[in-house]
């Protein structure tokens, strides 16, 4: 491997893995297009056919999946804004015309799943649907959408986690990447003579996450005991996943006035109300049937 990468490589020494020239963006016609749109992008439409194929299997009409991510990719879009800059405050306050700039990211997942369950509430409301039907056939969809957006953070060299010699090991070069997500820990760890950094690939680590929990999801899909089941195993099984992920980043996002991470504190919420709520009605559904 070499000790001097070029600002565009990226490598898992431990995988034999040299990646050259991984460009941010690519051009079409003269405009420059991000890489971390365009797979956001494509986790979006491969989410949407995902949850629309269920909705089929289900006996549900899919064109209702088809009408309801028209609301949810724009509410969830600026739901994932917003949390972000919320949570960020700091480094909008004094430049405010930069929170519209998404180019380098600044996208939190967990605001847009929330803008997309509040929008599916008032979705179904008005269309005269259930939402934990609906929120059944959708969440599949979503996760599969979180799995392939996290490449999106490959390209941008960003959302990765502390220094770490592990199998998977990631090196990006130190001018590739934001000087803040540049932990002390990370810092300590350069070597002399080398311009990168060694650090865990969460963005890899959730991906296959969410790939295992889509696998379990359509497995147990048939085998649910209420409606509602499968948006509790997305909420728990995504955040338990989410909880251990997050506290290996370095760009976390803080409870204001805290060193909490707002993310990793919210996981740990959701996986606790989903296993009580699992409890709670599987205990009233024994009770109904005594």
């Amino acid at each position: 491997m070499k000790d001097i990468m070029d600002v565009t490589d990226i490598a898992f020494p431990h995988l034999h893995l040299y990646l050259e020239n991984v460009p941010k963006t690519f051009s079409v016609f003269g405009f420059q297009i991000a890489w971390y749109g365009v797979l956001i992008g494509i986790g979006i439409m491969a989410g949407v056919f995902l949850a629309a194929h269920v909705a089929k299997k289900e006996n549900v009409n899919p064109d209702i999946i088809w009408d309801f991510i028209i609301y949810a990719i724009v509410f969830s879009i600026l739901g994932a804004r917003i949390y972000y800059v919320v949570f960020s405050w700091d480094m909008y306050k004094d430049n405010l015309i930069q929170i519209f700039n998404t180019r380098n990211g600044g996208m939190a997942i967990y605001g847009a799943v929330i803008a997309a369950f509040l929008t599916l509430y008032v979705y179904c409301r008005v269309k005269k649907q259930s939402f934990f039907q609906i929120a059944d056939i959708c969440v599949p969809g979503l996760v599969l959408g979180q799995a392939i957006g996290r490449w999106g953070n490959f390209m941008n060299r960003e959302v990765f986690g502390e220094y770490t010699d592990n199998l998977f090991a990631m090196r990006l070069p130190i001018e590739a990447v934001r000087s803040r997500d540049i932990s002390a820990g990370i810092a300590a760890q350069i070597v002399d003579g080398t311009n990168y950094i060694q650090v865990h690939p969460t963005f890899l680590y959730e991906c296959v996450w969410n790939l295992a929990l889509l696998c379990i999801m359509m497995l147990y899909r048939s085998h649910k005991k209420f409606t509602g089941e499968i948006v509790l195993l997305y909420l728990g099984g995504y955040g338990l996943g989410r909880a251990w992920i997050e506290g290996i980043r370095t760009d976390q996002l803080y409870v204001m006035g805290t060193t909490i991470p707002v993310s990793q504190m919210l996981a740990i919420v959701l996986v606790v109300m989903a296993i009580v709520a699992e409890i709670v009605i599987r205990s009233r559904m024994r009770k109904e049937t005594e």
